[in-house]
């Protein structure tokens, strides 16, 4: 821990970012391990544990540490919550329309029309879901090595995204390899369905370490991003089109992971 944080903001952001990618990774590789397509109860528990943990991280890692920093610098609490956190869901709202894309299970693309091949599709999906993820995860850890939040808490926020990352890249490779591609290019490509994790946390924390009082509006705009993802999109694909406790256990469970790691060691 003394070691994490004697790093620089950058280079604490680098190694939380660097860490969920690796979960991505990691999730990608079962493709050499499982042959077909995961469980459909499967999915729902792993979709919902998903929106559980972006919930409870959306929360006590993102909105609470908004309200104080804004409290510190002389602002209401609730506006730098709120503005960034509306903003957040407008950004993503904007990337749903505007970019091309295929949830997994889903047998139409969402946004523009296209002629890109089912599986580019699938994993700009993914790509969408990792963008405030990583800039969640970036922030966190560029507040705590600055001094405005706690390196533990980041720790445990990186913790919870990883592994709500692992079925995330098992999405990506093991619907590739049943549509043909090789077992490399499935995971190849599931893998890289993470890149734009610290892409964009390293990005977040560049714009907002070169104006700090915007910190706790970045903080907020990750949480609203990572809201809108769960509710658009999570939430609805656990339940895969009819009622489902499987899938309400799993959101229960990843809030109450989440929760228990920000509070245990933050």
């Amino acid at each position: 821990m003394a070691f994490l944080e004697s790093l620089p903001p950058l280079a604490l952001a680098a190694f939380g970012t660097g860490f969920t990618f690796l979960m991505t990774a990691l999730g990608a590789a079962t493709v050499f391990l499982i042959r077909g397509a995961p469980k459909p109860r499967l999915q729902q528990i792993f979709l919902g544990f998903a929106a559980g943990v972006m919930i409870a991280a959306s929360v006590w890692s993102l909105l609470i540490p908004a309200i104080e920093m804004g409290e510190a610098q002389g602002l209401p609490g609730w506006l730098p919550a709120a503005g960034g956190f509306a903003l957040g869901v407008l950004f993503l709202l904007l990337l749903d329309v505007i970019i091309p894309h295929l949830h997994p299970g889903s047998k139409e693309a969402e946004g523009p029309k296209t002629k890109l091949p089912s599986s580019t599709l699938l994993v700009l999906a993914v790509t969408l879901h990792n963008i405030p993820e990583g800039m969640a995860v970036g922030l966190a850890c560029a507040a705590a090595a600055s001094g405005a939040g706690s390196v533990p808490a980041a720790l445990a926020l990186c913790i919870g995204m990883g592994l709500q990352n692992f079925p995330e890249g098992a999405a990506v490779a093991l619907p590739l390899k049943q549509e043909g591609f090789s077992t490399r290019k499935s995971f190849v490509y599931g893998a890289l369905s993470g890149l734009v994790e610290p892409l964009g946390g390293l990005l977040a924390v560049l714009l907002a370490g070169g104006i700090v009082w915007l910190m706790p509006w970045f903080l907020a705009f990750a949480a609203g991003a990572m809201m809108y993802v769960v509710v658009e999109e999570l939430i609805p694909e656990a339940h895969l089109g009819e009622h489902s406790n499987i899938g309400t256990i799993g959101a229960l469970a990843g809030f109450l992971v989440m929760m228990v790691l920000d509070v245990a060691l933050g």
